[in-house]
């Protein structure tokens, strides 16, 4: 594995959000690409706790994604969404459920609304804001243990956009 310049920091702005900040070593568009691209996705989402089988995305307001892994036990985990604001190269906005835990109402599906920022020297700051309705179920993302599979998946993406050069 490539050593990356940064981890993700998670920070807990209100009640209701959660904050991850992650500098890349590689350009904003070479970022973006890894986090937009079908084929790209599905060398990350997984991390390294299993294999992603699944990945489909219709990149546009109002068009769904779905990423599904099968993980390193053997059981499915999915995820499935819907975008809301697609800015090329500068934003993401999208809903984002667990297909395992109850169906929540429409109302209360969390939000993310994920932006990319140049910095000098080729470099990027993607910030992850997550929208939840309550303390609790903000809680409850943070309790699943995400936190390790996200860093995992930030570095992956930072190779991948690297390896996009």
């Amino acid at each position: 594995m490539v050593e990356t310049a940064s981890s993700a920091k998670i920070t807990l702005p209100a009640d209701d959000q959660i904050l991850i900040t992650r500098e890349f070593d590689a350009p904003k568009h070479l970022v973006y690409r890894a986090w937009t691209t079908p084929e790209l996705v599905k060398r990350w989402w997984a991390g390294h706790r299993g294999t992603t089988t699944e990945v489909e995305m219709d990149l546009r307001p109002g068009g769904r994604w779905r990423y599904v892994i099968t993980a390193n036990g053997g059981f499915e985990v999915a995820f499935h969404g819907e975008y809301r604001e697609i800015v090329p190269d500068e934003k993401l906005v999208f809903t984002e459920m667990f297909e395992g835990a109850d169906p929540l109402p429409e109302a209360d599906v969390p939000v993310t609304t994920v932006t990319f920022t140049a910095l000098e020297g080729d470099r990027t700051v993607v910030h992850l804001l997550t929208q939840t309705t309550s303390k609790a179920l903000r809680d409850t993302i943070i309790e699943s243990g995400m936190e390790t599979g996200m860093q995992e998946q930030m570095n992956l993406i930072e190779e991948l956009a690297n390896s996009l050069r």
